[in-house]
């Protein structure tokens, strides 16, 4: 069953995350006029296919992997297919080049920004500002106590809280001094005193009271601000990552699509919430790793565009082709010992 599910998270994932990316090279390439033969969703054969006025093919794929888009020029071209003299993708300007280029990363960053928005606004974080509960433990003191949800911590044993961190490490010093606990607690208008008992728990190896905090949801507005935010900070911490991995200073721990898959089905099994947030950073990292300049990728690609702004002269397209190829397959060599080495530690760890 957790095998089935990771399958189906796993297409999922990909097939909106590959799907956005493709759409943002689609609606970009139309936008500025450059000829698409065919969006595909999915890979493999094609099981219904329609011609849109302009001559552009839909195509609908048995596997549900993802998807395509074809641009005209970029020697991609199926029997009997032509391209309209100034609308191929290799006779636009570098610029045009480089916005079709870079839009495929920018709208998986768009739907990350999205996605993440959407989770602040309709299922909100944990407000750590606050000392406000937002669930209570069954089994443990706080239930035997009479506290509630939605009760407010505004001291214990007579010291002052007035953020989560702070109280519940409060919580902890002094229960491990004295189990008996006195704490003022503010519940709507009311203002309680109670006194409860807090041992060391077990299981846990430390005094634990059993509460979580409440959970603090945005506006519309504010929820893509602080998206936005976030998103930036997550970029800068890959980013950050990436060069320390480069420099020696920490070890690879790469994952492929098999851990992608086993990671996409644990965040389906802990709800919605959690599978949309999942989608949200597999998004960003596929817009932002995309862009790197590897051969074979769109940041290899936008490479080139710079280099011919720059140096005002362009490689010769046979020889762009011919790096572009290496690069594929060297991506797909790693892709192919990063899966053997998921699919060994699976094996190793059941």
């Amino acid at each position: 069953m957790h095998l089935l599910m990771s399958v189906i998270a796993f297409v999922i994932v990909i097939a909106v995350c590959v799907i956005v990316h493709e759409y943002g090279h689609y609606i970009t390439a139309k936008i500025l006029g450059v000829q698409v033969h065919e969006f595909a969703f999915g890979m493999g054969p094609a099981i219904l296919q329609r011609r849109d006025k302009s001559g552009m093919l839909w195509s609908w794929r048995l596997l549900p992997v993802g998807g395509f888009c074809r641009l005209a020029g970029m020697n991609e071209e199926d029997e009997g297919e032509s391209i309209i003299s100034g609308r191929g993708f290799n006779e636009q300007s570098a610029w045009k080049r480089f916005l079709i280029l870079l839009n495929g990363s920018a709208f998986n960053v768009l739907l990350a920004v999205l996605l993440m928005a959407i989770y602040l606004w309709g299922h909100g974080v944990l407000d750590m500002d606050s000392t406000r509960i937002g669930e209570i433990m069954p089994g443990f003191p706080s239930e035997q106590a009479g506290i509630q949800v939605g009760d407010e911590i505004q001291s214990v044993n007579g010291q002052t809280v007035s953020k989560w961190r702070e109280m519940s490490e409060l919580i902890r010093t002094e229960s491990i001094k004295n189990p008996s606990l006195t704490l003022e607690v503010k519940r709507g208008e009311e203002n309680l005193t109670l006194t409860v008992n807090v041992p060391n728990n077990e299981e846990y190896g430390r005094p634990m009271l059993g509460i979580s905090p409440s959970y603090m949801r945005f506006g519309v507005f504010q929820a893509l601000r602080n998206s936005a935010s976030y998103t930036y900070r997550m970029t800068l911490m890959m980013l950050r990552g990436l060069a320390e991995l480069v420099m020696g200073y920490q070890e690879a721990d790469v994952t492929g699509p098999v851990g992608i898959a086993s990671m996409s089905g644990h965040a389906l099994r802990s709800g919605l919430w959690g599978f949309l947030s999942f989608i949200s950073i597999i998004a960003l990292n596929l817009g932002i790793l995309n862009l790197f300049p590897i051969p074979a990728l769109d940041g290899g690609r936008i490479l080139f565009v710079l280099l011919e702004m720059i140096l005002r002269r362009r490689l010769p397209e046979k020889v762009e082709n011919w790096i572009h190829t290496a690069g594929f397959v060297v991506l797909i060599s790693l892709m192919i010992l990063v899966t053997f080495k998921d699919v060994y530690n699976i094996f190793m760890t059941h």
